[in-house]
C-alpha cells in the first residue's frame, strides 16, 4: 500500500506536550480528503514493576478523558532528548518512589496509529525496591498499590485496570514468562 501524500498542513493547536494538526491529503487513488485530524504526542514509557516480593507496584489515578479512576502501571511521557529506557525509570521513581535492579524491554507499539503519531515503549522492571518517596508533578494526584500479579489480571478483567498499552504491557509480561 501507498502511503497518502499531504498537500497542506495547518496546525489547529500548538503546545508543549501535543499538537494538532489538520492535514489535506490525497490517496493513491487520487482522491482528497480536505481534512484529517492528526495529534503529534511525544513517546509514552510504560512499566510492568514487579517487586522483590513479587508484587506488581501500580498506581491508581483518575482519566478525565473516561471520567474513571483506574489502576495504571507507572507510565509516562519520553522527553525530547530523553531515551525510552531512562523516562521508564524517571516516570518509576517519580510516581512510585521505586527503583528496579533489573530492565527489560518489551517492545513498543502504536496507541492509535491512524491518528496519533507517537509510540509507546513497553518495559518490565524487576526486583524493585522503595528508595525515596514519590515525587508528582502538581497535576499529578495519585496513590501507589503493591497488587499480587493474579489480581491485577482480575482487575483488568473487570475493568478497574483499564488502559490499553498498560494491558498491553502485562499481556505481553505474562506472554514471555516474565512475571514469575
Amino acid at each position: 500500500m501507498e502511503p497518502w501524500r499531504v498537500l497542506h498542513t495547518r496546525y489547529l493547536l500548538k503546545r508543549w506536550w501535543m499538537n494538532l494538526r489538520v492535514d489535506r491529503v490525497q490517496l493513491p487513488d487520487g482522491t482528497e480528503i480536505e481534512e484529517f485530524h492528526v495529534v503529534e504526542y511525544p513517546d509514552w514509557a510504560c512499566v510492568v514493576c514487579l517487586d522483590r516480593e513479587g508484587h506488581l507496584v501500580l498506581v491508581r489515578q483518575y482519566r478525565h478523558g473516561i471520567g474513571r479512576t483506574l489502576l495504571e502501571c507507572p507510565a509516562g511521557a519520553v522527553g525530547p532528548a530523553e531515551e525510552p529506557l531512562a523516562a521508564a525509570q524517571r516516570e518509576l521513581l517519580e510516581e512510585t518512589g521505586y527503583a528496579a535492579e533489573e530492565w527489560i524491554y518489551l517492545g513498543r507499539c502504536a496507541p492509535e496509529p491512524s491518528k496519533h503519531t507517537n509510540y509507546a515503549h513497553l518495559f518490565v522492571a524487576r526486583g524493585a525496591r522503595p528508595v525515596q518517596p514519590p515525587q508528582l508533578d502538581h497535576t499529578e494526584d495519585l496513590s501507589v498499590h503493591r497488587v499480587p500479579i493474579e489480581e491485577a489480571f482480575r482487575q483488568a478483567e473487570d475493568g478497574d485496570l483499564a488502559h490499553g498499552i498498560h494491558l498491553t504491557a502485562l499481556f505481553w509480561a505474562r506472554q514471555r514468562g516474565l512475571l514469575e
